[in-house]
């Protein structure tokens, strides 16, 4: 089987769309700051319409700075690679052509800097998740404790966060009197924008006063909102790839059919028409990110935990089971909802069935232990922010509760069965020194994590609706099991 090739293009199965584009003839206007799955499904898709279109300056540097795995399997194929979109009928195939090149920062801080630097780049865009900005989601401030920002600080010509690079890339351009690129966050967190501002003008003021007042000045952070579920691609998924493609395929990247962009329209310099790939550009992307944020990644959280206590594998599996069906179907229609307040015209009863129906997709195999990782970063904007608004309004919290109580048992690190298991979160090691003090006793359980202020902020402790509600279900969790407690309520 040959592997796939710009020269091969051709010679590709009939029914797999390839670029419509010369990509000898594409500039490079973006530098992209984390190539994952998502970004290549997401961004990279959308640009690659753009320049079929007949663009030609919005080609895009990648980046990846944990590694040079991607890089090492992209570049003999002159960075192609195939997105597989999976659904009910079976698999599409799409090669996409938009990324250009590809540099490794820890190989290489300045060529990535330099690269930054050319004015010929109008945009920096991240997918760095919610890690990546080194920030306290509780207090919303650039977390100077961090090892990466410490060091950015002591030596920024050498940077190895996101932040550290983008602000050391903004200071040489301004130095050199080159406009400032656009900083576009692409990352699943509420107004990221704000965050991604927030980070850089913090350590820009930290390394120099006036050039952190010149970033606030000069530089545009527009809020953008992503979805597209995009599991992990596994070995069964790059040889079912390569047998429909008809070319080997290092690393392609699964699908689902949805796809949304929701865009601040903030690109003083410019920006690629992605509107003619089907982005929608707005004034205020707040409202979509509300609905996206609550109802989806919040759906996605509450089975997540639920299923993995539960031992369903993916998002999928939880679907068969019709009391987690009803369980955030209800969540959403009673304590969501309300909480939105979306422009004339959007159909949010439609938005909710739609996740219904893509959460039960068999074709895409998105695992709740994966969509459980880093749950302490993902809470506060997804679950807390709606409990919050809910209180204040003496309204219900119950379901919200259920899924605050699933996140307790899970990041405990032991199953269901008494068997421990690692928990993925940057916090890992101060929720197990909770857990081993609380022992099984959940009241105390409740007690120590509703403690932890970079999940829970000051108030939530505090809030004895809350507080009694998480309670009940943690004890139910622990004597039931989770299929069982959210039969006895939902079923």
């Amino acid at each position: 089987m040959s592997k796939l090739h710009p020269d091969g293009l051709l010679q590709l199965r009939t029914a797999v769309e390839v670029p419509a584009y010369n990509r000898t003839k594409i500039g490079v206007g973006i530098v992209h700051l984390g190539v994952g799955a998502f970004h290549r499904a997401h961004q990279e898709v959308y640009t690659d319409t753009v320049l079929a279109g007949g663009s030609t300056e919005w080609g895009i540097c990648g980046v990846d700075l944990m590694g040079p795995e991607v890089r090492d399997k992209l570049a003999p194929q002159e960075y192609l690679y195939t997105v597989a979109t999976q659904s009910l009928k079976g698999q599409s195939l799409r090669v996409v052509g938009a990324m250009q090149e590809m540099l490794v920062g820890p190989e290489d801080p300045e060529a990535l800097l330099v690269r930054m630097c050319d004015p010929a780049i109008r945009i920096v865009s991240i997918t760095a998740t919610e890690k990546g900005y080194c920030h306290d989601p509780a207090s919303g401030k650039l977390n100077f404790d961090h090892p990466g920002i410490k060091a950015d600080l002591a030596t920024p010509d050498r940077p190895t966060t996101v932040v550290g690079y983008v602000a050391t890339a903004l200071r040489r351009r301004r130095d050199a009197g080159t406009q400032p690129f656009t900083v576009m966050s692409c990352d699943n967190l509420f107004q990221n924008g704000k965050i991604a501002r927030m980070a850089v003008i913090s350590l820009a003021e930290a390394l120099d006063a006036k050039f952190g007042k010149w970033v606030s000045d000069n530089v545009a952070f527009p809020c953008t909102m992503v979805d597209r579920i995009t599991p992990t691609t596994t070995p069964d998924d790059i040889a079912r790839v390569e047998a429909d493609l008809g070319a080997a395929d290092a690393w392609p990247v699964v699908c689902e059919p949805f796809m949304q962009w929701v865009i601040e329209d903030n690109f003083p310099t410019g920006r690629p028409a992605w509107e003619d790939a089907g982005a929608e550009i707005v004034a205020d992307v707040e409202p979509f990110e509300y609905m996206k944020l609550r109802h989806l990644n919040g759906s996605h959280s509450a089975l997540s935990y639920l299923g993995s206590l539960a031992g369903y594998e993916t998002i999928a599996a939880c679907m068969e089971d019709e009391a987690y069906v009803k369980f955030m179907r209800t969540m959403m229609d009673e304590e969501i909802t309300p909480t939105l307040d979306m422009p004339e015209g959007v159909d949010v009863e439609a938005y909710k069935d739609s996740l219904v129906e893509r959460f039960t997709n068999p074709a895409i195999k998105h695992r709740t232990a994966q969509i459980a990782m880093d749950g302490s970063q993902k809470l506060p904007n997804r679950i807390c922010g709606p409990v919050r608004e809910r209180l204040a309004e003496g309204r219900s919290i119950s379901h919200l509760a259920l899924v605050v109580a699933a996140w307790m048992r899970f990041v405990t690190g032991v199953d269901e069965n008494g068997k421990s298991f690692d928990v993925a979160d940057p916090i890992a090691a101060q929720l197990k020194k909770i857990a081993d003090k609380a022992g099984n006793d959940p009241a105390a359980l409740v007690k120590g994590y509703l403690a932890v202020s970079e999940v829970f902020g000051d108030d939530l402790r505090k809030a004895w609706p809350f507080v009694d509600a998480v309670t009940v279900w943690l004890n139910l969790l622990y004597a039931k099991g989770a299929a069982a407690a959210v039969a006895e309520r939902y079923g």
